[in-house]
């Protein structure tokens, strides 16, 4: 009976590994947002540079004209 409470509880994540995994992410989320906020404070020219590149491809690939 036991053998397979564990083998239903590894196909069915509980809810509370499920928070857990959302709080890593949201967490993951921040340190990278405050990691090029930092950045771009440091370092404008590049981050202005990085900015212009990821819009042109962006706008060249989806072509808005």
């Amino acid at each position: 009976m036991e053998s397979s409470k564990s083998t239903h509880n590894a196909e069915h994540p509980s809810e509370s590994s499920t928070d857990e995994g959302i709080e890593n992410v949201r967490e993951l989320t921040r340190d990278l947002t405050e990691y090029l906020k930092q950045y771009a404070r440091e370092n404008p020219g590049t981050a202005a540079l990085w900015c212009l590149g990821i819009g042109f491809v962006l706008g060249w690939k989806m072509k808005p004209w």
